[in-house]
């Protein structure tokens, strides 16, 4: 019998009805109105039902792939900087909802799991997953077990402390990763340069507008020539690199598995993040490493949920 997956994002709810061979046999989407825990629980559960609907056959379970930091089995949301939660006990809430066993874990965990049943992670037992998107994430699977950690929030790259006491995160601390390199901090540091008026490549490509900001547009600008535009590029890019290195040298892992809108479509920071790791990992390390892109996109969420399920 098949399982429901479902991607829990900032803007929207994803539900997929998922065979045990990570095919997806029908899926739904609901937007997020209102962000309290029940109105997102009713969201998820409409998409549940719209999914299961289309597939016309019953679901034996659900999993939850949630951006944020979970307390180990319990299914408590302790951090969802997305929506703006604290210590929401999700799994309870739906297993009430939905009438099904249901399991939450960290969206990159959902991810890893996904790649390595169905796509690029595919006969590797030893992985590492990163995904830089909105955010910085990564996962860990060792002998083909997710690692969670004591405390279920084993992975957490983002939050990896690169500068003491440097710019706020969206977790409430100082100096993370995901605060100079994930997606969201990216535009955020080119608005604050736009801002300033003294980077005319920026008021080019955006005509001044600061909605039209992305990290394409920062690289775009850092690739024109743009001194402040390649310092917040190059330092983005510098930090990715050595803390992935830093994380194969710590996990040997034998594949790297690479995705996220920002290195999708940041070829140049995905370059140097690559170069970085056979620069900075420790030789015996990298030896056999295979690094790879997500095969799955917006799917390996979805799938890997429901197939943890």
């Amino acid at each position: 019998m098949p399982t429901l997956g479902i991607d829990l994002g900032g803007t929207f709810a994803r539900a997929a009805v998922v065979d045990a061979k990570g095919n997806i046999i029908a899926s739904a989407k609901m937007a997020l109105g209102e962000r309290s825990p029940s109105a997102v629980v009713e969201s998820i559960a409409h998409a549940a039902k719209a999914a299961v609907d289309a597939a016309g056959m019953p679901v034996q379970g659900c999993g939850v792939g949630a951006a944020g930091q979970i307390h180990g089995e319990s299914g408590v949301l302790a951090v969802a900087p997305n929506l703006g939660w604290r210590n929401v006990p999700l799994g309870e809430l739906l297993r009430t909802r939905l009438g099904y066993p249901v399991r939450v874990v960290n969206d990159l965990s959902a991810a890893a799991w996904g790649e390595l049943n169905a796509g690029a992670g595919r006969g590797s037992q030893d992985m590492y997953t990163v995904f830089v998107g909105s955010g910085v994430g990564s996962a860990i699977i060792a002998g083909n077990k997710l690692v969670t950690g004591g405390g279920g929030v084993a992975g957490e790259l983002g939050h990896i402390k690169v500068v003491p006491n440097g710019r706020r995160c969206g977790c409430g601390e100082l100096g993370c990763l995901e605060a100079y390199a994930g997606g969201h901090n990216l535009i955020a540091q080119t608005r604050e340069l736009l801002a300033t008026g003294r980077s005319h490549v920026l008021m080019e490509l955006t005509g001044g507008d600061p909605a039209r900001v992305t990290p394409v547009t920062l690289e775009q600008a850092a690739d024109a020539g743009d001194a402040e535009a390649r310092e917040i590029y190059e330092r983005a890019s510098l930090m990715l690199a050595v803390a992935i290195a830093n994380q194969v040298t710590v996990l040997n892992p034998a594949r790297l598995i690479l995705g996220g809108g920002v290195l999708t479509h940041c070829p140049g920071i995905r370059r140097r993040v690559v170069e970085g790791v056979q620069a900075f990992a420790s030789t015996t390390s990298r030896e056999g490493l295979l690094i790879s892109d997500a095969e799955l996109g917006d799917d390996s969420g979805l799938i890997g949920a429901a197939l943890l399920a």
